[in-house]
């Protein structure tokens, strides 16, 4: 069975984020088959870490965004495009619930994280979640 490989573009209207974390939910079943996770949650870290990256690819740019993602052995490979070459800028977290904690939890449930520039002066942010 081939490695699965999921390419997507999101939606700017409707519900976006949904729309990525479904997707997301297929690729992980489809890669659970060709290789199980080594511990459990890991589907529920990349679960977030989509999330987390697509909402705000969603809330921070005004162009369309992709998604794609890649099972790559030991580790499952995110990308999000979008079309601000701005880098996220963390906040401090705030335990009223508005916010600050994504930057962090990003980093936290992933093993790299890092930005690179696209040719139309976007960006990808691009990172590798234990599988």
């Amino acid at each position: 069975m081939d490695a699965p490989v999921l390419d997507r573009s999101l939606p700017r209207h409707g519900q976006p984020t949904t729309s990525a974390r479904d997707a997301t939910r297929t690729f992980l079943r489809h890669a659970a088959r060709v290789q199980p996770p080594a511990e459990p949650g890991n589907d529920d870290a990349v679960l977030l870490v989509v999330g987390e990256l697509v909402a705000n690819a969603i809330r921070h740019t005004d162009g369309p965004a992709s998604l794609h993602l890649e099972l790559n052995g030991d580790h499952i490979d995110i990308r999000v495009t979008d079309t601000s070459p701005d880098r996220p800028v963390p906040r401090p977290p705030h335990v009223d619930g508005t916010g600050g904690w994504g930057w962090q939890l990003i980093n936290y449930l992933t093993t790299e994280v890092r930005i690179e520039p696209t040719s139309d002066g976007g960006k990808t942010i691009c990172a590798r979640a234990p599988w």
